[in-house]
């Protein structure tokens, strides 16, 4: 049994935040709905002045950024790949996910996607901080669903012995890897 009540939010860092609050409002569509500025941090008292703000990115989900004006210029963890660090939205259906594809990309934002995860699809791109978003469409079925979680401690223990990909789930990306090897085929790779 979980002790906690869901997510209160998630923070990041922002280069600034006026900047950002006008990014996930324009491009996003959420609502900024609380700002902090402090010049001591409440939970230890150190001088380090800030702007803390946070948007509602639906269903009771709220990002949090921070400015931090008097710290070394922000940067990203270099050894984890880009790919790796993300944060992902889920959007209504498919066709919403293209439309917000559209959307961002009429902002002027390059997008990667859709990528067919076979439970779900996304699209990717960054914000004006660096950190990589990714909008998701659920399309798996309840069958499917219940298949990878009953399949999830067998590839865990597997994998924390071999540290080699299970096969318990290859199945969900089965479409994008033919349709990789069908583009190197076509390209001569």
């Amino acid at each position: 049994m979980t002790i906690t009540n869901g997510i209160h939010h998630v923070a990041y860092r922002c280069k600034d935040a006026k900047e950002t609050v006008e990014f996930y409002r324009d491009v996003l569509g959420m609502e900024f709905t609380t700002a902090f500025a402090e010049d001591h941090v409440p939970s230890t008292g150190a001088y380090d002045p800030y702007m803390h703000v946070f948007l509602d990115a639906g269903r009771g989900n709220v990002l949090a950024f921070f400015e931090l004006p008097e710290q070394p210029t922000m940067g990203r963890d270099e050894n984890t790949p880009q790919w790796v660090q993300h944060i992902a939205f889920e959007v209504e259906s498919v066709a919403a996910l293209e439309a917000a594809k559209a959307r961002v990309e009429a902002k002027g934002l390059d997008v990667l996607g859709p990528t067919d995860h076979g439970i779900f699809k996304s699209i990717y791109f960054f914000d004006p901080n660096g950190h990589r978003l990714e909008l998701a469409a659920n399309t798996g079925s309840d069958a499917e669903l219940a298949e990878l979680r009953r399949v999830a401690p067998l590839m865990l223990e597997e994998w924390s012995r071999t540290k080699k990909a299970p096969n318990h789930a290859a199945w969900l990306h089965e479409k994008a890897r033919a349709a990789h090897a069908a583009a190197k085929s076509r390209l001569g790779e």
